[in-house]
């Protein structure tokens, strides 16, 4: 359990590396609405991320499950789709009003995916090295 946690707090501090990084990229190398769309989907995803795993720890703690019980599952589950239904309205403005580049937008809403992707790798390096010893 313990690995696990760090994975994911491995995953949430690289959604804040990986945003950065592609923000500053874009404002090097891209247009003003790509970059803005990149800064914009990877906020979205970095916070929804954060929020996410904020939620789940609770969750996952013994003593809130004793005192909340089934009513904690839902619970998490209304966060979630609440969380989902204000990312999806984001994006729909974004685009609808033409205030980021498509491109942008999906680049950043990716963030999250590179992170858990570098995760995986550095895991299996991890796992594979460990075996060797």
């Amino acid at each position: 359990m313990q690995d696990l946690h760090k994975i994911i707090d491995f995953i949430a501090a690289s959604n804040w590396l990986i945003l950065i990084i592609g923000g500053l990229t874009g404002l090097m190398l891209a247009p003003a609405k790509v970059t803005l769309g990149i800064i914009s989907g990877g906020l979205i995803v970095a916070v929804n991320f954060h929020l996410l795993k904020r939620t789940t720890k609770n969750m996952l703690n013994p003593e809130a499950v004793s005192k909340k019980g089934r009513s904690l599952v839902g619970n998490v589950l209304v966060k979630y789709y609440i969380r989902f239904a204000i990312s999806g309205v984001l994006i729909f403005l974004l685009i609808s009003k033409q205030i980021v580049h498509p491109i942008g937008l999906l680049a950043g809403l990716s963030v999250v995916v590179a992170s858990v992707f570098l995760a995986t790798m550095l895991e299996i390096k991890r796992l594979f090295f460990k075996e060797a010893v």
